[in-house]
């Protein structure tokens, strides 16, 4: 066999390696399950290796770094693979950064934060939203809130409360508390006493139906079969609101999400009051980005808000979704497109994308 067929197999080898189009593609997702080699160079990479593509009849490739190295090559200085990927590094950097966040009373600045890291602020604050998915800010504020919601719960006054979770003056928090709580921190703390919530309860071709609504706009949608059970569901919600049911005039309110039911892709234009952490409203308003007639899977919402690791938080807040319909999480599916958990039933979640699916203009699918 001559020198020249030699050279042509080994190409032919390695570009019939499904391996190859990793390198080709520089593709991160692959790092740690293989390396390659190079010849010429004597230096074994990451397929995720940003130094020039290599030709394919000099690649060799190797399960572990001990192989390669096993084999005479030595770590290549650009991506380092034998060190942890520059993903996990960061990964690491941000949660120590996360932990001082919610070790410290006050919220340390982002000049702090950046040098626990070791990162240029710039560089710091772009890979904290990068991993986690919110600013270094907003992180902070959502920590400071969970802490306001459990010192609610056992601190002598509300005042207490708000300073012992981190806020250097009670205004800063009343800024956001609604969002956070659904209402002011005294009446959240009060299991929501004096807060009026009108609620009617209608049938639909999926069962009986829920809506509830407080000053702010709609902010529950509930599905069952039992009426008594959706009211009781209310009522665990709202422990001492004052739930006032069967007003003149909340029945059309009813009638306008059952249409949404029946008759999908209407639109929903009732304003809503969406209440959760700033983690389940970012998985909520990109659910509300989903068009009608199409589905999506819970790692496309993952990396949709930036989180690709979050998968099962996303499944989790989906599933602490009281809105129905009008937060469309029916619309999430597995990755493989069967139907997942639900909750009000898989089958009204069938019953809805059949529906969808029938209605949805010509051309549109699964994104």
């Amino acid at each position: 066999m001559n020198q020249e067929s030699s050279v042509e197999e080994r190409a032919h080898a390695t570009k019939n390696d499904p391996r190859w189009m990793s390198i080709v593609n520089r593709d991160a997702s692959s790092d740690g399950q293989f390396y390659y080699s190079v010849r010429t160079t004597g230096v074994y990479c990451r397929p995720s290796c940003a130094a020039r593509l290599a030709r394919p009849e000099n690649v060799q490739y190797h399960l572990t770094c001990e192989d390669a190295e096993k084999a005479g090559f030595r770590p290549c200085k650009r991506c380092k693979p034998d060190q942890p990927a520059p993903k996990k590094q960061n990964a690491r950097k941000i949660a120590r950064a996360c932990r001082l966040i919610e070790q410290s009373e006050e919220t340390p600045s982002l000049d702090k934060l950046a040098e626990l890291a070791g990162l240029s602020v710039y560089h710091f604050h772009r890979t904290f939203k990068a991993t986690t998915g919110l600013t270094p800010k907003e992180y902070a504020e959502a920590n400071r809130s969970r802490r306001v919601r459990a010192s609610l719960e056992k601190s002598d006054t509300v005042t207490e409360a708000i300073y012992d979770a981190g806020f250097n003056s009670s205004g800063r928090f009343y800024e956001t508390s609604n969002a956070v709580l659904g209402m002011t921190p005294s009446t959240f703390r009060a299991g929501g006493a004096d807060t009026d919530i009108f609620f009617a309860i209608g049938e639909c071709s999926l069962g009986s139906i829920l809506v509830a609504q407080s000053i702010k706009g709609v902010c529950s949608i509930l599905l069952g079969d039992d009426p008594a059970f959706l009211v009781r569901d209310l009522q665990d919600r709202f422990p001492k609101a004052n739930l006032i049911g069967n007003e003149p005039g909340y029945e059309d309110l009813v009638a306008k999400v059952v249409g949404l039911i029946e008759e999908p892709g209407t639109g929903f234009d009732l304003p809503l009051d969406i209440r959760g952490t700033a983690f389940q409203r970012r998985v909520w308003k990109a659910l509300q980005q989903i068009p009608p007639g199409s589905t999506v899977s819970y790692s496309d919402i993952a990396n949709k808000i930036g989180m690709p690791q979050a998968v099962r938080a996303v499944a989790q807040a989906c599933s602490e979704n009281k809105l129905a319909v009008a937060i469309p999480c029916h619309r999430v599916v597995k990755n493989d497109g069967s139907l997942s958990g639900y909750r009000w039933g898989v089958e009204r979640k069938r019953a809805l994308l059949e529906r969808e699916t029938l209605a949805r203009p010509a051309g549109r699918g699964k994104r």
